[in-house]
């Protein structure tokens, strides 16, 4: 028996425990597993591989051939295989992992209401690990927690008074769960935009905060299911939540190893996960469209552009574009306003401001090339629902979609001849 592989052993439900909860009598034994009431999830011990001599404490899909890995407790600090390990409870800090040796290798560090004997940790269908007081109160719960995978109702808190605190971070390698070099989380700069970060570079963005990100919407729907995603601001956190229609089958969204975020739905007819969204895939890298070029996602090849007045310097996108009409202080000029993109990077927020307010911002300065605006007001409770965003200098990473887009309005010079009265007329258009 102990010449099998402990990967197999696990999967091997028979020979192991199934309840669905852990108590202060009951630990978690490196043999022993949980499994969810509806059979979904279970929680235990696994080894990446057969050789691997690192065993980890994860929840992964229960009743699906493929083992799939959705969190991972001690990511970072694998137990030897060959030494037996122990998840239990403890007043002094709630949950906690342990070798056979005593040494404590992970925890969930919350401290238990002396007398409360009646906690518990439960696996639910949800693939949720929740630690509860004896009247059902959460103590600590794994959707609080993600590692590289985000489960539908999970929510994904991204900032909190303003602090951004929420971060996917990818495994290493395919069979390697400790912390890699990709990772999903909301650039600090700002606050608006969720991006990939290679390292501390940034290597895609996904989503720039909007009043149609912030009401939600569907993403993506097959014959089987339709997912819906929403940033919502609820008191002081700002968060992300994805949920699909009943009847779906398994989705997941996770960051990748080689640095892609990915939609996936398990397929029963072919026993395996299918992709059905995915970012970055061709010209949305960060920057690869040169600037002033954008990344096209409308026809069936995504391909880089220029932006209207704009063509190619030089044979490919490596220097981007130019302008067509030189723009210079003083000079006639206009607004342009494009529509359905994602707005370029490295911009300037400005608050408390009206649309009007916003557009003046910009045609008040000679060194203003495009600005954006949008009200989030559906996305909670704000002070100031305003979004005006200014941009001088180039622009860098913007791209255009079919849908749930939004305008901006980009700055160029008046070529001869140009009616003047109708520029006005269309530049004013919100």
């Amino acid at each position: 028996m102990a010449c099998i592989p402990i990967l197999i052993l696990l999967s091997l439900s028979s020979f192991c425990k199934s309840d669905d909860q852990l108590t202060y009598a009951k630990p978690l034994a490196s043999g022993d597993t949980l499994v969810s009431k509806g059979g979904d999830f279970a929680l235990g011990f696994f080894s990446p591989t057969s050789s691997s001599p690192s065993l980890y404490l994860g929840i992964w899909y229960h009743n699906i051939p493929k083992h799939t890995v959705v969190w991972v407790a001690n990511r970072n600090k694998p137990i030897t295989s060959s030494v037996s390990a122990e998840l239990g409870i403890r007043n002094t800090s709630g949950l906690i992992l342990s070798d056979s040796q005593g040494q404590t290798v992970w925890a969930t560090n919350n401290k238990i209401t002396a007398g409360d004997n009646g906690v518990d940790a439960v696996i639910l269908d949800t693939g949720n690990l929740v630690l509860r007081s004896s009247n059902g109160t959460v103590i600590w719960q794994s959707f609080d927690h993600p590692t590289d995978t985000l489960l539908p109702g999970m929510r994904f808190v991204l900032s909190y008074k303003d602090r951004v605190v929420g971060r996917l971070v990818a495994w290493k390698g395919p069979d390697d769960p400790s912390d890699g070099d990709f990772s999903l989380g909301l650039d600090p700069s700002s606050n608006l935009q969720l991006v990939i970060w290679h390292g501390t570079r940034l290597y895609c963005r996904t989503m720039v905060r909007n009043s149609i990100t912030v009401g939600g919407g569907p993403y993506r729907s097959n014959t089987s299911s339709i997912l819906y995603q929403t940033a919502t601001d609820v008191g002081d956190q700002y968060y992300f939540v994805y949920t699909v229609s009943d009847g779906s089958p398994y989705v997941r969204m996770m960051v990748d190893y080689t640095g892609k975020m990915k939609i996936l739905s398990w397929s029963d007819s072919s026993s395996s996960w299918t992709v059905i969204g995915e970012v970055p895939t061709a010209c949305d890298f960060y920057a690869s469209c040169g600037s002033f070029g954008y990344c096209d996602f409308t026809g069936t090849v995504h391909t880089c552009q220029c932006l209207d007045g704009y063509e190619l310097d030089g044979l490919d996108f490596s220097r981007g574009c130019r302008r067509m009409e030189p723009l210079k202080c003083g000079k006639p000029n206009h607004f342009v306003a494009l529509p359905v993109l994602m707005v370029p990077a490295n911009f300037l927020h400005i608050k408390n401001r009206s649309f009007d307010q916003c557009a003046a911002e910009c045609s008040s300065n000679c060194s203003c090339t495009a600005y954006a605006y949008a009200n989030l007001s559906s996305d909670g409770t704000y002070e100031d629902p305003s979004r005006c965003l200014v941009w001088t200098g180039e622009l860098v990473d913007t791209q255009k979609f079919s849908n749930n887009g939004e305008n901006l309005y980009l700055r160029l010079a008046d070529s001869p001849g140009m009616d003047r009265r109708a520029l006005a007329l269309f530049s004013s258009c919100p």
